[in-house]
C-alpha cells in the first residue's frame, strides 16, 4: 500500500481550474519527484496534498486515510510536513526559536531531534542565536527544510528548495536530499533537472494540470524527447 495516494483530484485557485483529474502516489522508501514548466501546476498538487488549496473533487489518502477535505493542521499532526517555496519564516525569530516554535514532540527529545538537523544542516549550528532576517539566503532555505525535520514526521512536501541559489549551495542541497531518502521520504517540486535526477527514484510529470508521464527518474534522464518536450531541457 503506498504511503500517500492522490487519485483524480481537481484543484482550482480562484476561477482557473489548475489541477485537472491528477493521480500519482507516493511510497515510504522512495524520493517522488515532479517535474514540470512552470504553471504546470506541480506547487498546487502539495498545496492540495497539504490542506492548503483543497481539491474540489477526487480523492487524497494518507496511509489509507481520506485526508482530502480535512485541515492543513490535522494533515500536519498526521506527520505529513510541508516546506513552502518562499522563505516563510519568522525572520525576527532567531533560528533555535524558529525551530522550538515549529517542534511538536515531548519536551525530552527536542535535544536529540536539534542534534539530528544540526548534523544534517552543520551550516545552521554556529547561526542558532542570529534572528532568521539575518541569515543568508541558503540559510533561510535551510532553515525551512530543519523546520520540517525538527519532528518526526512521516512524509515531507518540499517545494522548489533551491530556487534562486548558487551552484554550490544546490551541491550541498542535493547531497543533503540524498542522505534524508534514508530517514525520511519525500515528494520533491524542482525546476533544477540535475539535482532531481541525483535525488529521485520515481518521477511524475505534469503539463497544463495533467500528469503525462509516469516513470523511473532514470527513465526521464535518458529520454531526450520527455525532456525536450515537457521540461524545455537538452542534454
Amino acid at each position: 500500500m503506498p504511503l500517500l495516494q492522490v487519485e483524480d483530484i481537481h484543484t482550482y485557485i480562484g476561477p482557473f481550474h489548475i489541477l485537472q483529474g491528477v493521480t500519482f502516489e507516493a511510497e515510504d522508501d522512495k524520493a517522488t519527484i515532479l517535474l514540470g514548466r512552470n504553471g504546470a501546476g506541480k506547487s498546487t498538487a502539495l498545496r492540495s496534498i497539504m490542506g492548503m488549496a483543497p481539491a474540489r473533487s477526487g480523492k487524497i489518502l494518507f496511509k489509507d486515510q481520506d485526508i482530502t477535505k480535512l485541515p492543513p493542521f490535522k494533515i500536519a499532526r498526521m506527520g505529513v510536513a510541508y516546506v513552502p517555496s518562499r522563505r516563510r519564516i519568522f525572520s525576527y525569530l532567531t533560528v533555535e526559536e524558529n525551530m522550538k516554535l515549529a517542534f511538536r514532540g515531548q519536551k525530552s527529545a527536542y535535544e536529540d531531534r536539534l542534534s539530528f538537523v544540526l548534523n544534517v544542516f552543520p551550516d545552521l549550528k554556529e547561526a542558532m542565536k542570529m534572528k532568521a532576517r539575518h541569515l543568508s539566503g541558503g540559510q533561510q532555505k535551510m532553515l525551512l527544510v530543519a523546520r520540517a525535520l525538527i519532528n518526526e514526521n512521516e512524509l515531507m512536501l518540499v517545494d522548489e528548495p533551491t530556487e534562486g541559489l548558487s551552484p554550490l549551495l544546490v551541491k550541498k542541497f542535493t547531497e543533503t536530499f540524498v542522505k534524508l531518502k534514508e530517514h525520511v521520504p519525500f515528494i520533491l517540486v524542482e525546476q533544477n533537472f540535475k539535482l532531481a535526477s541525483q535525488v529521485g527514484d520515481v518521477c511524475y510529470i505534469l503539463d497544463m494540470g495533467r500528469i503525462v508521464f509516469k516513470g523511473s527518474m532514470q527513465e526521464v534522464a535518458q529520454s531526450k524527447e520527455l525532456l525536450k518536450r515537457h521540461l524545455g531541457v537538452t542534454v
